[in-house]
């Protein structure tokens, strides 16, 4: 599939809030996600001092913030993210944006110098930072402006006025996986959850989401190290629920779906239900889990954007790298599309939302996101589309 190279114009042809929103300069595609990053930037170092890169000879001005210079995965994802970002500036047909891409070493100090430096260039918006404890110190500095932010960090307690995050959160996943469940007739839940932020992230949006679609939490448990106790408590539960939410990464998931069965789970009279950390190859070799829905972008985007990224730069991109290039199609296309008024709160958050590389997504006014998931069932070889991505965000 070829990119598209300029928006698309909104059904209504007219206002900023039409039914569409603004088509990014991409294909509508997606991918794997996780609910959260696998990267942790908590004690990278700053890294020697970078010279100022620009890239794009166009008016406005955009700030992109990444962990250049970080050790370790940080490092190679933050590279991978600015060649999308680059990609997305070549795929769009002459933007009249300048990206000033400023390396903020994996951590707060660097992420605030960043930030300033971008807007003492004149950048107008900023892309970035990745992690979450650096997003607050660069806010300051783009609230004191007035400027916005759209970070990339999975953490949504960093969202707020005028700091939108762009990433995969794990409040959507849970909501389309329970809704979805809930519409094939659904009610009675059970969840088994880790004890740890994540975990608590999911906990929350679990019980908020079955309230919401009038169902049940039959049981509800949380495991550490030690998952005897609470899986004891969970296989007790399954007798009178028809759906389970486990929700971890690969490896530890499989052992809890391993433990549950050798403890007496029948999964077979429960549907298994997952969040994006699911998409992972051991997950598809776990015969327990064969047949669990999880939540996730439809994949065929992805692999599209891949394809592209790998004729340019001869290698694969980290799933983050799509953020960069959705971020970056964004701006281009809010700043061909809407005049002086590009970036405001309004625009922003038209409720109509965006489409790019991963699908249609919003941002809400305190700065989180929602985003049209596809429900992808664990197969043998990988995840299957049970149901689509939505067109369009209803009522």
């Amino acid at each position: 599939m070829v990119a598209q190279n300029s928006p698309k114009p909104s059904r209504s042809g007219a206002t900023r809030r039409s039914a569409v929103g603004l088509i990014l300069g991409a294909p509508l595609v997606a991918g794997c996600a996780g609910g959260m990053s696998s990267f942790s930037g908590g004690e990278q170092p700053a890294g020697p001092p970078q010279q100022p890169t620009s890239v794009g000879s166009g008016q406005v001005k955009v700030g992109l913030l990444l962990p250049l210079s970080a050790a370790g995965n940080a490092g190679a994802a933050a590279q991978s993210m600015r060649n999308a970002a680059e990609l997305a500036l070549a795929e769009f047909q002459n933007p009249n944006i300048q990206l000033l891409i400023k390396d903020d070493g994996g951590n707060a100090a660097g992420a605030q110098q960043g930030a300033q430096q971008a807007v003492d260039e004149g950048a107008e918006i900023i892309l970035g930072p990745l992690f979450a404890q650096s997003v607050p110190g660069a806010a300051q500095v783009t609230r004191n402006r007035g400027i916005p932010m759209i970070a990339f960090s999975t953490d949504s307690s960093v969202a707020g006025r005028g700091v939108y995050l762009l990433s995969f959160l794990p409040e959507s996943d849970v909501s389309r996986i329970v809704s979805y469940a809930a519409g094939t007739g659904k009610r009675s839940f059970a969840a088994y959850l880790p004890e740890n932020a994540y975990g608590n992230v999911v906990e929350v949006a679990f019980k908020q989401a079955v309230a919401r679609r009038g169902g049940r939490i039959i049981a509800f448990e949380k495991y550490g190290a030690d998952r005897t106790q609470g899986s004891a408590a969970i296989v007790q539960s399954l007798a009178s629920a028809d759906s389970l939410l486990l929700a971890d990464d690969g490896d530890t998931l499989t052992a809890v779906a391993d433990q549950l069965v050798s403890s007496g789970a029948d999964f077979k009279r429960v549907q298994l239900l997952g969040t994006g950390l699911w998409d992972n190859p051991r997950v598809f070799g776990n015969v327990n889990l064969r047949g669990g829905l999880y939540a996730a972008p439809d994949p065929s985007g992805f692999r599209s954007f891949s394809a592209r990224y790998r004729a340019k730069y001869s290698g694969d991109p980290v799933r983050t790298a799509t953020l960069a290039y959705d971020g970056v199609a964004l701006v281009a296309a809010l700043a061909r599309t809407q005049g002086g008024q590009r970036f405001a709160p309004d625009v922003l958050t038209n409720p109509s939302g965006f489409a790019g590389i991963d699908g249609l997504f919003r941002f809400r006014s305190d700065g989180t996101n929602e985003r049209g998931l596809a429900v992808m069932r664990v197969g043998a070889t990988g995840g299957v589309v049970a149901a689509g991505s939505p067109k369009s965000f209803g009522a």
